[in-house]
């Protein structure tokens, strides 16, 4: 091999195999605590997702602002956030106040209080569908809620999702999401399950993202079946993939034409993308809408939100709507003092959000290509989406040619260079983060890009002097 075909290999393995011995070298606590987790813990970790890590799952003790410290004492700049809750950062003491004020008095009630309404308020006067809200703990809750809800205004079976789009866990909505193209020839249209054990999907109609007449023959032929239309606005779950021109609103279009409801799945992109989430930065106004993550700050909540006269049928107890620890008041004091936060001086703060992460991505592609890697970027400012490829992908199908061993070992160098980054291509930018952590971080990257010997990150001191 000549030196320069050499060096050009360990620039796009990013000398992976070195990386992993460096960090398995700094967390050798994280790997006795795995063996330990696993001896009790079903796969050692608390979701699925989170046991393919490299070289193994991390543990982390304690966060504080856009840093996450593991429990060999080790810190990283973090752009996973917990998958996306926290929009504040770590441990942002308005919040961490907010609950520990609320700890003092209960932990909850199952009963009504103050800030169940107080929160449902907030929500209303940020969110343009919002006339009514029902919270509860989780995405896949809400989505299940506002599916029944629209099964139950219609009185139809079915609805649509689109290809590559997440919906939650349950099995019902749990198909086609990262399908391999093998799978999806196979399949021939059919709806694909993720794991065994899922019951049958006869209610689920699946389109491509961005396809108008798929879209269109669906309707064509099930529409007196189709009960709703649900999708991420922007489909951060595979490949931050922005709508097309025009398609949120052709979507508002068909479903009022046909009677069907129109579902944002805004679990991620509530409170994130703007003030008032997808649907405020687009323009488009669904009749319901999912919240989760970034709505409780880090604590577990999510919120359903929608049109009164949809709501309605929840809130005459037409379509059934419980759960033990919906609304409970810790939950709900981390999000009245997020949404404040959020919201001060009429929600600055994403103007911040929105400059730090374009400048953030911008850097990430532009030394992506000065080392000669293919690599393109997607969504932008709060969250977007790097993947190894020559274009930006339109649907799932296209996101498929990304060349996703090559970014987890760019993952594993970064990780290295004390940057923590989640495995499928997702950045996550923070009020927390600040112009030096995306200086600090694109100089890391540049260590990780460079093809040289003795790569290593700065310690742990040198990183605090910077």
């Amino acid at each position: 091999m000549t030196s320069r075909a050499a060096m050009f290999e360990a620039r796009t393995s990013f000398r992976a195999e070195e990386r992993e011995r460096n960090v398995r070298a700094r967390t050798r606590r994280s790997a006795e605590f795995y063996l330990r987790a696993q001896q009790s813990l079903a796969g050692g970790v608390s979701s699925t997702i989170r046991r393919g890590a490299r070289p193994y799952p991390l543990f982390f003790e304690r966060g504080a602002g856009s840093t996450v410290t593991d429990v060999d004492g080790n810190d990283y700049l973090d752009y996973g956030l917990a998958w996306g809750p926290l929009i504040l950062g770590h441990a942002p003491a308005v919040v961490a106040e907010a609950v520990a004020a609320q700890a003092r008095k209960s932990l909850t009630f199952g009963a009504q209080h103050e800030l169940e309404f107080e929160v449902a308020e907030m929500v209303k006067a940020l969110v343009p569908c919002a006339d009514l809200v029902c919270f509860a703990c989780s995405g896949t809750e809400v989505v299940q809620t506002a599916l029944r809800l629209a099964r139950g205004v219609t009185g139809r079976p079915k609805y649509l999702k689109f290809e590559g789009h997440y919906h939650g866990w349950d099995d019902t909505v749990l198909v086609n999401y990262h399908p391999t193209a093998e799978e999806i020839r196979a399949a021939a249209g059919r709806p694909i399950p993720v794991g065994t054990g899922q019951r049958a999907h006869d209610t689920v109609i699946l389109a491509e993202w961005n396809d108008r007449a798929a879209v269109e023959r669906a309707f064509d032929a099930q529409g007196h079946e189709i009960s709703a239309v649900i999708c991420e606005p922007l489909l951060c779950n595979s490949g931050c993939i922005p709508p097309a021109e025009g398609f949120l609103g052709f979507l508002r279009e068909i479903t009022s034409a046909s009677g069907a409801l129109l579902i944002f799945d805004e679990v991620i992109t509530g409170f994130r993308l703007d003030l008032g989430g997808a649907q405020a930065f687009y323009g488009v106004t669904p009749d319901l809408a999912t919240y989760a993550k970034a709505l409780g700050g880090g604590a577990p909540l999510s919120a359903l939100a929608g049109r009164r006269e949809f709501m309605d049928w929840i809130a005459q107890g037409q379509v059934l709507h419980a759960g033990t620890l919906n609304g409970n008041p810790l939950s709900l004091a981390a999000a009245a003092a997020t949404l404040k936060t959020l919201a001060r001086d009429n929600g600055a703060v994403f103007v911040d959000m929105w400059r730090r992460g374009e400048r953030l991505r911008t850097g990430i592609e532009q030394a992506l290509a000065a080392a000669g890697l293919r690599a393109v970027t997607s969504g932008g400012g709060p969250i977007f989406q790097v993947s190894f490829m020559p274009a930006v992908a339109t649907t799932y199908r296209e996101l498929l040619a990304a060349d996703t061993a090559l970014y987890a070992n760019l993952v594993l160098a970064l990780l290295d260079e004390g940057i923590l980054v989640l495995p499928d291509g997702r950045w996550y930018v923070s009020a927390a983060h600040t112009d030096e952590d995306i200086d600090l971080t694109l100089q890391a990257l540049e260590r990780a890009l460079d093809a040289g010997p003795g790569l290593s990150r700065p310690d742990r001191q040198e990183r605090e002097r910077r």
